[in-house]
């Protein structure tokens, strides 16, 4: 089969590699659609050399064969594949008991991502799809149940202003997330206007800028000087900017939730957090909480008739393009968001 891989120099390219099996318990899928995401922007920037195995997380492809202890009916079916975790974890030990199977200290490597033609993951990792879902959509599921995942695990309560630090994918997606399931206000950073304008699209009440203090004034504003009720990161970073906002424009006794990869050590003030009385809680893919997988409530919303989210996939392109792809994704001057690669 063809796959794509970074090669070390910058670039990704494609070839012939091995179309895996389907092992016990396992599903072979075939690749429809699979979004570039910022951490394979940031993981390719970091690499020193050519990968070994294709990577990307985004999926939605048709199940096409199973493996043993996989019953027949299942070929056919349209999924969103949950490449991370369920996909992989052992099903056994007690995080996967808890339905926190990102967390499962017994995952497998797998055999490679959405980068390709086939990909192989666990049949409890395959998440259904409408018919009426698009394969683009479908995409979609994954990147929502990390938001989907934040808004549940920080607790926001319906009814909650609410403040999203950067409108990339995570933070968009957030912003969907927080309307669906019952906030209030909503209001927005971004730093390029086509993120700007998808994040008044999907939801937000007001958008302001990534930098600078006009943005606190513009929650004191909306909230009659409180600060925002439940506030999510989505920045992440090398900097400890957006953390640090996050605490400003939150009120007291309020909850943060971090969504964004930070890098490196970083000086945190912990006298504000604490006088205030602010809940911060990290948060790391997806799960099970309150009986749902955050896949599951993902696809519910993405199903609803007023569910604009694929406005977000502003570019597409064929496996065969998949460097031009990376390219655009990289270049936000193009008006990218979200970028997938999309196959037959």
């Amino acid at each position: 089969m063809k796959a794509a891989f970074y090669d070390g120099t910058g670039n990704m390219t494609v070839k012939e590699y091995p179309q895996p099996n389907p092992k016990p318990g396992e599903a072979l899928i075939k690749v429809k659609s699979t979004g570039i995401c910022g951490s394979d922007l940031n993981m390719n920037l970091d690499k020193t050399g050519p990968d070994s195995h294709p990577a990307g997380h985004e999926v939605s492809g048709e199940i096409v064969e199973v493996g043993d202890g996989v019953e027949q009916k299942h070929i056919g079916s349209r999924v969103a594949v949950e490449v991370l975790g369920s996909g992989r974890a052992c099903q056994n030990c007690w995080y996967c008991r808890q339905g926190q199977y990102i967390h499962c200290p017994n995952r497998g490597s797998g055999v490679g991502g959405g980068f390709a033609e086939y990909v192989t993951r666990k049949i409890e990792g395959c998440y259904p799809l409408p018919d009426r879902m698009t394969w683009e959509e479908g995409a979609l599921v994954e990147p929502l149940a990390v938001s989907v995942h934040g808004v549940r695990i920080g607790n926001m309560v319906g009814g909650d202003t609410v403040t999203v630090l950067g409108s990339g994918t995570i933070g968009l997606t957030a912003i969907a997330a927080a309307k669906a399931l019952g906030a209030g206000k909503i209001l927005a950073t971004a730093r390029h206007p086509q993120q700007a304008d998808a994040a008044l699209s999907l939801g937000a009440d007001a958008v302001g800028t990534q930098d600078g203090s006009e943005f606190a004034q513009m929650v004191l504003d909306a909230t009659d000087g409180r600060g925002a009720d439940f506030t999510i990161e989505t920045v992440g970073g090398s900097k400890g900017d957006t953390l640090k906002q996050a605490i400003e424009v939150t009120r007291r006794q309020g909850r943060i939730v971090i969504l964004g990869v930070f890098y490196g050590e970083h000086s945190i003030d912990w006298t504000g957090p604490v006088l205030k009385e602010q809940t911060i809680q990290g948060s790391i893919c997806y799960g099970i909480i309150n009986g749902q997988h955050d896949f599951e409530t993902a696809v519910e919303i993405l199903s609803r008739p007023d569910c604009n989210l694929n406005q977000i996939v502003t570019h597409k392109y064929s496996l065969e393009d998949i460097d031009t792809g990376f390219k655009t994704a990289y270049d936000k001057s193009s008006g990218s968001i979200k970028v997938q690669i999309q196959q037959n």
